[in-house]
């Protein structure tokens, strides 16, 4: 780079009017110079005016990415909240599949990689695989039969079941008969709960995809992007005006040196 553009870059950066007030505390200062330097030496202003112009057009660009970040934050704040725990984001997600009854909230969907994903799927089937081992020795010969299949299940179902058990009967559905600790009995709650339970949270990893929609969908929120939405509006008319005084400045120049050349062409008086 020459002394003369080493020059133009430093006097872009350092000795912008408006500089001072475009870029705020918060923000980078040296990129905001790049910015400014970047046009500085695509327009190549002559004098003050035009200096002022490519001040004007550098805080325009500067304004628009600053509403990219305003968008993007909007967008991550509202999905932030698709997370609350009364969130029903990931119920109405998969309403088309069971109802969204029992889901477990929309945070791993978001949070989980491909990988995770078929982690987690991989337990789910492990676990139900141990399920279903118990209904098969509760079909068994076995007199233990009963005994075999409750420690075969996990602990926590084997919890479930304990709940079950002590649980009144008005606190059943209303066509749920009382369970005692029984082989047949527990061959029951395991069809009627377990087993849809599985059913139930095995869809949510295999439609993480569908979760990860609706909650960045949900993440939208129209009144927040309206506002910003009007005010690029207001920063597009000004580079709009920006670009056309930009444009009247070069023809300006382009017909200064036409007539330049005339005059300094021999065959003009021909």
């Amino acid at each position: 780079m020459t002394d003369d553009k080493a020059m133009v870059r430093f006097n872009a950066t350092r000795h912008g009017v408006l500089s001072r007030y475009t870029v705020l505390p918060w923000e980078d200062a040296a990129e905001y110079g790049a910015v400014l330097d970047a046009l500085h030496e695509e327009h190549a202003p002559q004098g003050p005016t035009e200096d002022h112009l490519v001040e004007e057009l550098a805080g325009i660009i500067w304004r628009k990415r600053r509403l990219r970040l305003a968008e993007a934050a909007a967008h991550r704040k509202g999905l932030y909240k698709t997370l609350d725990s009364y969130s029903n984001t990931a119920s109405a997600a998969l309403a088309h599949l069971h109802g969204g009854e029992g889901t477990e909230g929309v945070r791993a969907a978001i949070r989980d990689s491909p990988a995770d994903t078929k982690e987690a799927l991989r337990d789910l089937k492990a676990d139900e695989a141990m399920t279903r081992r118990a209904l098969e020795l509760i079909g068994s010969q076995r007199n233990d039969r009963y005994e075999a299949a409750l420690e075969a299940l996990r602990e926590d179902t084997r919890e479930w079941w304990a709940d079950r058990l002590g649980c009144d009967p008005d606190e059943l559905d209303r066509d749920e008969a009382p369970y005692r600790p029984e082989a047949d009995h527990l061959q029951r709650f395991i069809e009627a709960h377990v087993l849809p339970w599985y059913g139930r949270r095995r869809t949510e990893p295999e439609h993480r995809s569908l979760m990860r929609e609706q909650a960045f969908g949900e993440s939208l929120k129209e009144d927040k992007l309206e506002v910003l939405a009007r005010y690029e509006v207001h920063v597009d008319r000004k580079l709009e005006r920006m670009l056309m005084l930009v444009r009247l400045k070069e023809l300006r120049r382009e017909a200064e040196a036409e007539r330049s050349f005339g005059k300094n062409d021999p065959n003009r008086s021909l």
